[in-house]
């Protein structure tokens, strides 16, 4: 899951990177409202979080863009405007969610685990797939009821998968949903975690489409 953090508070930002990257999200961050607008066009994200007070225009500006363009990204606000007017008007605008400043980390993961089940195929942080069982809201995977030991890349290439079950995933793109701006990839890294999977799992559970990517059929 790809993340989109525009936010000016460089010390609040780090702190929201760091625990996101922590709970299995790949996480980028912006300081300006204009970076966002070139970016999210660019490259859409899954999800942003906005902060509306930005150094140079207004987050609502950010997410007019968003919206006119027909992005298919969940826009979460999170800002320190806490008027019944202000949040009227960010909902108005196209926020899927706002969040105000101060807030507590596990109210904004909840609030992601819902914008990401907009996302996937899911109805619940419970995703059964055959003998599978993955809990997003405690980060636990389930094998015939026995709990497997993952690796934190691992995990988040299993989630991408299992969300998205039936769904062809391009290496190009799960590469994005598991790494920041600024990670070392390697070429084969996709490769290397599906292979490790495959040991893990049942047989076919995770099946290649050669040239095109891969995908866990629905069960």
């Amino acid at each position: 899951m790809q993340i989109l953090l525009v936010e000016d508070d460089e010390l609040l930002a780090e702190g929201i990177v760091s625990a996101l990257s922590r709970a299995g999200f790949a996480v980028n961050w912006l300081s300006t409202g204009k970076a966002a607008c070139t970016q999210v066009v660019a490259e859409p994200p899954d999800i942003m979080l906005l902060d509306l007070g930005l150094p140079d225009i207004d987050g609502i500006e950010v997410l007019k863009v968003v919206r006119q363009k027909k992005l298919p990204t969940q826009v979460l606000i999170l800002t320190a405007r806490d008027s019944t007017n202000a949040k009227v008007i960010g909902l108005d605008s196209g926020a899927d969610d706002y969040l105000t400043k101060p807030f507590e980390l596990d109210e904004l993961l909840a609030r992601l685990r819902v914008l990401e089940r907009r996302l996937g195929n899911s109805s619940s942080s419970l995703i059964n797939i055959g003998p599978l069982s993955l809990n997003t809201a405690h980060h636990e995977v389930l094998l015939d009821g026995a709990a497997l030991v993952l690796s934190r890349r691992e995990y988040m290439l299993l989630k991408a998968l299992v969300e998205h079950a039936g769904v062809i995933q391009t290496r190009e793109g799960l590469e994005a949903k598991l790494y920041s701006w600024g990670d070392e990839v390697a070429s084969n890294a996709i490769e290397v975690h599906i292979h490790n999977l495959r040991k893990k799992l049942p047989p076919n559970f995770i099946r290649t489409l050669r040239g095109i990517g891969y995908m866990v059929p629905r069960q």
